[in-house]
This record gives C-alpha cells, sequence and structure tokens, in this order.
C-alpha cells in the first residue's frame, strides 16, 4: 500500500501511464517528423512546418492524454510524475545541448517546455485540491484545443510566428462551448479570458502556455470558492 492505494491500483496505473508515454512518443517523433517532412516537401518553411507540428502536438499528445486521465480513472497523479519528468527532460536538455528536435522545436524560446511543466501543475493541482480531474482538464484543454487551433489558424494566415485576434476568435469559438459543457458558466467565461490572454506574452519569456491554464485554473477556482 501506498498513501491508502492498493498495489493493483498502482500497477494498473502505471500500465495506463506506459500506453500513455508511447502514444505521446509517437506523436512527438514519428508523426510530427512525417508531417513536417510532409509541410517542407510542399513548400511551407521550416518555421510554418515547425509551428504547425507544434500545435499537432498541443492537440494529439498534451489534449487527448489530459482527456484519457479522468476516462481511464485514475485515482491518483504518482504514476503521471514519472511520465512528466521524462517528457520535460527530453525537451529542455536540447535546448541545453543546442541539438534541437528541429522537427518541433523552436531556438528562440521553450515553450514546449512551460507546456508540459504547467499540463503537470495544473492536473496534478486539481486533483489535490479538488479530487476531481475535471478542473485541471478543462484549463489544459483551452490549451491544448483551444491554443491548438489558434496557433493552427494564425499559421496559416502568416509566414511567420504572430498573435492574431483571428486567431483568438478561433480560439473563443473551441474554448467557450467546451467550459459551458463541461462546467457551466465558470467553464465559458474560463475560456472566454483564456481566448483574450492568449493573445499577449508578458516580456517575451511568459508565454501563453504559462498564462492561459494559470488563468483559466485561477478563474475556476474562483467560482468554486465562491460556490457560484
Amino acid at each position: 500500500m501506498l498513501g491508502g492505494l492498493s498495489t493493483e491500483v498502482l500497477i494498473k496505473e502505471s500500465i495506463y501511464t506506459a500506453i500513455l508515454f508511447i502514444w505521446v512518443l509517437i506523436v512527438v517523433i514519428p508523426l510530427t517528423k512525417f508531417t513536417y517532412n510532409v509541410m517542407v516537401k510542399k513548400g511551407a518553411t521550416h518555421i510554418k512546418a515547425v509551428y504547425y507540428n507544434r500545435k499537432i502536438i498541443h492537440i494529439l499528445a498534451g489534449g487527448v492524454v489530459s482527456i484519457m486521465i479522468p476516462l481511464l480513472g485514475y485515482t491518483t497523479p504518482l504514476t503521471i510524475i514519472p511520465m512528466l519528468v521524462l517528457l520535460f527532460l527530453a525537451t529542455y536538455i536540447p535546448h541545453k545541448t543546442g541539438k534541437l528536435l528541429y522537427w518541433f522545436q523552436d531556438p528562440d524560446n521553450i515553450n514546449e517546455v512551460n507546456f508540459i511543466v504547467m499540463w503537470g501543475a495544473v492536473m496534478i493541482t486539481s486533483w489535490v485540491v479538488f479530487k476531481d480531474w475535471v478542473y485541471g482538464v478543462v484549463p489544459v484543454a483551452f490549451m491544448s484545443f483551444g491554443d491548438g487551433i489558434t496557433g493552427i489558424v494564425r499559421n496559416a494566415l502568416y509566414d511567420k510566428r504572430n498573435k492574431s485576434w483571428f486567431g483568438n476568435l478561433a480560439m473563443a469559438i473551441v474554448t467557450v462551448p467546451v467550459g459551458q459543457i463541461i462546467l457551466g458558466l465558470p467553464g465559458a467565461f474560463a475560456g472566454l479570458v483564456a481566448s483574450v490572454v492568449e493573445h499577449f506574452e508578458i516580456h517575451s519569456k511568459i508565454d501563453d502556455n504559462i498564462t492561459v491554464p494559470l488563468v483559466s485554473f485561477l478563474i475556476i477556482l474562483g467560482f468554486r470558492i465562491f460556490g457560484i
């Protein structure tokens, strides 16, 4: 037993985590390497292909895994932490060594590392505070699916990384209904604010992968505290 959890539960959830980790690796390595090569062959610039791939990873890795956590009935974040540590190291070390995973990493920022950190922080805090994954899944969904759609729209409109209100509108079209369906008014309001917050970066170091889930989670937490 560990913290009241049976060995059977820990083994089961460890197996789930291993499968999810393999899925993430499939998305990050063969899948997005393939899409990078296809996009470049079709005339996309390197940086455009990189940012399309980042959004593919947002959606298929970060988004899908966050949804699977409650669907698989996880009863603890303990078995998720090793996966997050490995993913953090796998994305952070290339920036330190200069040996980037070129098909999705940009030497000018470590936003994908921030994504992993915030994914873990919000999901784990949701479970620790509420014993419910949903309060983490919603902010992560805004970051994964909402911001993912935003980036795809902007990438289609511009040949460089660029903020655009067209992208934020596309994000709101995703986040507001998702928030409403899952959490009602608090979710819808958080989704709307997240769509606006995504447009801005603070001193170029605090990117939307930090602000979107953080602001969303704090709004949802505020509604919960005041019983709205």
